[in-house]
């Protein structure tokens, strides 16, 4: 599986904590060859320079989550940039343009740089524009060569973009280019902070680069297209752009999520300009169905609706990937790989301690009482597996088989994990959820 002790530590060390990892998802992915190959074809597409979009759909505890990592280790191997981005009521909403900019830039990630990539991608793209002027017959060593990179930077702008990039764009690449020549790194950083949606840039920082105020949200969109056009010509497949936990929209107030829902309707509407972007949202079977979801919004509603046939088949290709509760074969299966790859200090102790029976026997116990499919329980049965792991590893005399008053820790469950167990929806009503939302243009 190709597991190092560093991506194995990271890997308990988030389970433990009832999270995904974001890395050795491989090591123990169970049951979705199916839906890994549709992201793939995906990623063909956007890797042959089209626009395309999808929705991965599943309650809580379906491995949306997991799904949505996946496809972002996936698109990175195959060469792609990504960010990832998780919706929040508090400093993220569709209907703001700018705030989804400035997550999606400074969340940006390749395979050799994970976090706050925009700059090693600027500094890769430059790097190819000089080698292009060097390839024409340029004097890398001349004194005019740097005014050459500023013009070809400023020109190769305007032609990915087909002239819609922001003049500033252009602008504050040549003077990053022209800081970095000079050993002004901080400087230069502080232009890249301002290009990833950041408020905090000293006036003094935007005054060398002859721009004022921030990057609004009506720009954003063009901003983000500059963007893509420089991580295709640094040299990537293309950018994938992930938005999970969409249902966070619902708990929204019902202006922002009649606002929240139009803004998404136009990043579809958009999609098949932005080449080689592939958008993938996640959201709950609520978000979808419900009139105070997608299905509020009409047109929104056509275009990614779930259509579902005899015996509930689904295509796996259109715009909803649906994601299955996990069942207790498939869990089982999970925390088999899980046993196999625990970094134990006595493997043959660990595995005569924690045999596949005990395991067994641990997730019909855990999932006793979900009504057939485990559904919610995943994140809760993990912590608690780990937990044994653990204690086996850590303490010689510990043997859970025989220890009929251990309990292991973690069993809290989440709001949204009480409300499903209670029969609940995941929001409270309002008298207005089942009028239409209004179809606007969101002014970004």
């Amino acid at each position: 599986m190709g597991l190092d002790r560093r991506d194995v530590e990271h890997i308990f060390e988030r389970l433990r904590s009832g999270v995904v990892p974001e890395r050795g998802l491989d090591a123990f992915a169970v049951g979705i060859a199916p839906h890994r190959s549709e992201i793939a074809r995906l990623l063909d597409l956007a890797a042959d320079r089209e626009g395309v979009f999808k929705f991965l759909r599943g309650g809580y505890g379906c491995g949306k989550t997991f799904m949505a990592r996946h496809t972002a280790l996936e698109a990175q191997a195959r060469g792609f940039a990504t960010s990832f981005v998780v919706v929040s009521d508090n400093d993220l909403h569709f209907h703001k343009f700018d705030e989804l900019y400035r997550k999606v830039v400074q969340g940006l990630s390749t395979a050799s740089c994970p976090t706050g990539a925009l700059g090693d991608i600027i500094d890769r793209w430059i790097g190819k524009v000089e080698d292009k002027l060097i390839a024409g017959g340029a004097d890398e060593n001349a004194d005019d060569f740097d005014d050459l990179v500023q013009r070809r930077i400023a020109e190769e702008i305007v032609s990915m973009t087909g002239g819609t990039a922001p003049e500033d764009l252009a602008r504050v690449l040549r003077v990053i280019f022209s800081l970095k020549q000079r050993g002004e790194v901080a400087e230069a950083g502080a232009l890249i902070s301002w290009l990833s949606g950041s408020g905090n840039v000293a006036a003094s920082a935007k005054k060398s680069a002859g721009i004022k105020g921030d990057i609004s949200g009506a720009d954003a969109m063009n901003y983000l297209r500059g963007v893509l056009e420089i991580v295709k010509a640094a040299g990537y497949g293309g950018l994938v752009i992930i938005i999970d936990e969409a249902e966070t929209i619902l708990r929204m107030r019902r202006d922002s999520r009649g606002r929240s829902l139009n803004g998404i309707r136009q990043i579809c509407d958009d999609a098949a300009q932005f080449h080689g972007l592939l958008w993938v949202f996640t959201g709950t079977p609520e978000f979808f169905d419900t009139k105070r979801g997608v299905a509020g919004l009409q047109p929104l509603h056509d275009r990614v609706k779930f259509i579902t046939h005899e015996g509930g088949r689904a295509s796996l290709r259109q715009p909803q990937l649906d994601l299955r509760p996990f069942n207790k074969e498939r869990l089982l299966e999970v925390a088999l790989k899980l046993r196999e790859i625990y970094p134990a200090d006595d493997r043959a102790r660990l595995e005569a301690t924690v045999p596949t029976h005990y395991i067994s026997q641990f997730v019909d116990k855990v999932t006793a009482g979900f009504r057939g499919d485990v559904g919610v329980v995943p994140r809760q049965f993990l912590r608690q597996l780990i937990d044994v792991f653990d204690l086996v590893n850590d303490d010689a005399t510990f043997d859970p088989m025989r220890d009929s008053g251990f309990k292991p820790k973690g069993t809290e469950p989440t709001e949204d994990e009480e409300r499903l167990a209670a029969g609940k929806p995941p929001f409270d009503p309002e008298p207005e959820d089942e009028k239409d939302y209004e179809v606007a243009v969101v002014e970004f």
